[in-house]
């Protein structure tokens, strides 16, 4: 069946921004790259660092760079820090024997490395006379290097290396189960390897993009800081992933046209989650990918805004996420822990608050919000775990709220809410950045794609579940809870979330004509949930009109203080929809 009214949008899959100028600053190919190192090698001493991003894939790069500059000394950085047994023991209170859940980690690379395994390295690299190469996570800590290259990595591209058999910083597990690899590398790899980005970023040459096997582009710093500059100065797209579920639909393989059809639904789609998500720069033609945190690192307040960085810091605060049971099963009964909770036990500043919009529905959509009044909390939490450890199935319709999910609908979902997106429900999940803190209570019994039984955490939820909030409350509180900010003849504006208790507020915007924004120089996340085509544009020529299509989300800079948007392209005269995203201060 065709959904969206039996017609396939445009929606682009892989967004760029065009970069002006500095077309001599970037090299495409290893050809092109050794051509400019050697050149540089002419009037600079030997030294050449090469400092990667975990997962990126070393030997590859190892091989060019080999080839091409004939080092006289190579060093790998893996062998600077302690040895597995000690790292691990190091690690460990953080991993925790957790399938999905460990602590985050807020050391740096340099308090793995050994004082002497480091002297040692340096004492080599001083009796060296010819080049030297040193490459590797960390590669910059050994030495400051005569050309410092830095090789980047999108940690969306970090998770599906480690499906293709990659293996963690400083571990060799390349057949350990995929959560398991995912939790370290959240909790500790992507961590520490970030806060090392960060010091890199003030004094490299060059940055290297090997996302695609063998088809490297280099940029040189120049380029790359003036290309963010000019991308925090203007609307834009990150790249979204596409990713199936065992409850997984159909709705976005056939509305986006997703091609990969050896995949058999596609259930997860984030498109606006600054840690994961990719964003391509388009440098006359050539595309250079990099971790939208890069954007966020180099330039937070310009785009997060004054207030949201000296609340959240370097991290952006607002995910915008697709969850696809068109055709497909219901969610988890899920539960998500207030902050308090998710500092104590995770080391988180803040928690997952979440809500669901039904972008599309169909006749028997619904979503379970809630307990309901007058369920038994002993008997219910007896029956989760007796359901755990497969003795029962666990009716869900018994102890928590079920809501018929219409198309436009709003459900808000606070810490300690439970909840699930029933099946045939297409939801744009509007939430806060954390991502992964769901606490499954009941997976109706199922096992995940992997073959292995999906992990639950009854005694978590029990722990967090707000068992006061009950029937009235929510229907009072998180359904629907729709205000009318303005009507006037071609403009309808409505406040339709999220709940008091959770810091993003909502405005849905329903129009024919032009419709002006302002943004208090705070960052605006939006997607355009009903037409065709929208047109966003400057109210004073800052940058060029910016066309988004239907599903289509897009993050507004901070410093973009007023902005428009209008229907566009075929939409126009018609009546189309947005919905923002903003910081509630």
């Amino acid at each position: 069946m065709l959904y969206l009214n039996g017609e396939n949008s445009n929606y682009d899959k892989f967004p760029d921004v065009k970069i002006n100028g500095y077309d001599n600053e970037i090299f495409h190919g290893y050809n092109s790259i050794l051509d400019i190192v050697k050149e540089k090698l002419k009037t600079e001493n030997k030294v050449v660092v090469l400092d990667c991003y975990t997962t990126v894939d070393e030997a590859e790069v190892l091989s060019a760079f080999k080839k091409g500059l004939s080092p006289e000394l190579v060093i790998n950085s893996k062998d600077i820090f302690y040895d597995k047994k000690t790292y691990e023991k190091m690690i460990a209170r953080y991993l925790t024997e957790d399938r999905v859940f460990g602590i985050c980690y807020y050391g740096k690379l340099d308090d793995f490395i050994s004082k002497e395994k480091l002297r040692r390295a340096k004492e080599l690299i001083d009796q060296a006379k010819g080049t030297v190469l040193i490459y590797g996570v960390g590669a910059s800590l050994i030495h400051h290097g005569d050309l410092l290259i830095y090789a980047d990595m999108t940690c969306w591209e970090a998770q599906m290396r480690y499906r293709r058999g990659g293996s963690n910083f400083l571990a060799d597990n390349p057949d350990e189960d995929n959560l398991r690899k995912f939790k370290r590398g959240y909790f500790l790899d992507w961590r520490i390897c970030d806060r090392h980005k960060k010091d890199v970023f003030k004094k490299m040459d060059f940055i290297l993009d090997t996302t695609v096997k063998d088809d490297p582009k280099m940029l040189t710093s120049l380029a790359f800081f003036g290309g963010l500059k000019q991308m925090v100065s203007q609307p834009f797209r990150t790249v979204p992933f596409f990713d199936p579920a065992v409850w997984g639909g159909q709705w976005m393989k056939e509305v986006f046209d997703i091609e990969e059809a050896s995949q058999p639904n596609y259930g997860w789609s984030y498109t606006c989650l600054m840690n994961e998500n990719g964003l391509l720069m388009n440098y006359n033609g050539i595309l250079f990918a990099i971790p939208a945190n890069d954007l966020v690192y180099t330039y937070p307040k310009q785009l997060i805004g004054e207030k949201g960085f000296s609340r959240f810091g370097m991290e952006y605060p607002i995910r915008f996420d697709f969850l696809d049971t068109m055709g497909g099963g219901n969610l988890s009964l899920q539960v998500h822990p207030d902050t308090q909770f998710a500092k104590e036990n995770f080391g988180l500043t803040y928690t997952q608050d979440e809500s669901y919009y039904i972008l599309d529905a169909g006749d028997d959509g619904i979503t379970y919000l809630g307990i309901r009044t007058g369920a038994d909390k002993e008997e219910m939490m007896r029956e989760l775990y007796k359901a755990d450890q497969g003795e029962l199935e666990f009716d869900a319709d018994k102890y928590t709220n079920c809501f018929p999910a219409k198309k436009h609908d709003h459900f808000l979902i606070p810490a300690g809410i439970v909840h699930c997106a029933g099946g045939n429900t297409m939801v744009l999940e509007i939430s806060s950045s954390p991502c992964i803190f769901t606490f499954k209570l009941w997976d109706w019994g199922r096992r995940g794609l992997d073959g292995l039984p999906r992990p639950t955490h009854v005694s978590y939820g029990e722990r967090v579940i707000q068992w006061d909030k009950r029937t009235k409350w929510i229907e009072e509180t998180c359904v629907n809870q729709v205000k009318v900010i303005s009507n006037e003849e071609g403009v309808r504006i409505e406040k339709t979330g999220l709940h008091e208790n959770e810091f993003i507020e909502t405005h849905r915007h329903t129009f024919s004509k032009k419709v002006r924004h302002k943004t208090g120089n705070e960052t605006n996340v939006l997607n355009l949930i009903e037409g065709k085509e929208a047109i966003v544009e400057s109210v004073d020529d800052s940058f060029k009109p910016f066309v988004v299509h239907f599903a289509e989300t897009f993050v507004i800079p901070a410093v973009i203080s007023e902005y428009t948007i209008a229907p566009h392209g075929e939409s126009v005269g018609k009546e189309i929809m947005t919905i923002k995203a903003f910081v509630r201060f």
